[in-house]
Parts: C-alpha cells; structure tokens; sequence
C-alpha cells in the first residue's frame, strides 16, 4: 500500500514539475492548488495573501475529510471556511502523511493524475 502511494505521489510530484520546471515541495503544491481553488487566475500576491492562498488549499484539502465546510465567498470573491470537526493531534510527520494523501486525491478527483 505504501509503495502504491508512493509511486502516486511521485507522479504528483512529476507532473507539476514538469509543467513549471522547477522542484516543488509540499509548501508549493499547497500554494498552486489555493490559486486553482481560488480561480482569480494569473496575479501577484503579498505576503499575507500568499498565506491565505496555502489556506484555501489547506481548507479545500480537508474539507473533503469532513474538518471544513465551504460557507461561501467574500466581496473580493474569497473562500471562507468553518471548522466542523477539530483536528486529531498528530505528529509532524503524521501531518506531512495526512496533506501529502489529501495533495494526491485532489490531484486524482481533477483528473490530474492516472
């Protein structure tokens, strides 16, 4: 089984690499899947809004684990979350596991991945 993800996450990996050239990491998967979610397109972001977009990702990843609901958008068309469940303590390794799985299902339920 974790050879199977293994190998999903490394085509995960493969294929944003390949598209933008460069080696990501969790904290640029994160922040390519906020501005997807986010869907403003193209823009320049401050250093606070770079951080909101790793939090659209964030929520939008755990939403689908039951953590967050989707309670609609701001006037700067924003997405805004609740917490509907409280995290389970994890170590931070666990963390990593946890978003990198969340990282690899978003990818395969967009079809961004085989």
């Amino acid at each position: 089984m974790e050879e199977i993800f293994e190998k999903k996450w490394a085509k995960v990996t493969s294929v944003v690499e390949n598209r933008f050239g460069e080696d990501v990491d969790m904290q640029s998967l994160l922040f390519l899947i906020g501005v997807q979610e986010l869907g403003h397109g193209y823009k320049k972001f401050t250093k606070d809004q770079k951080l909101d977009v790793i939090h659209v990702a964030v929520c939008t990843l755990l939403s689908k684990y039951g953590y967050y609901k989707f309670t609609g958008v701001d006037k700067d068309e924003w997405p805004h979350w609740e917490a509907t469940e409280k995290l389970p303590f994890l170590k931070a390794s666990q963390q990593t596991q946890m978003m990198k799985q969340a990282i690899v299902d978003y990818f395969e339920d967009n079809k961004l991945i085989r």
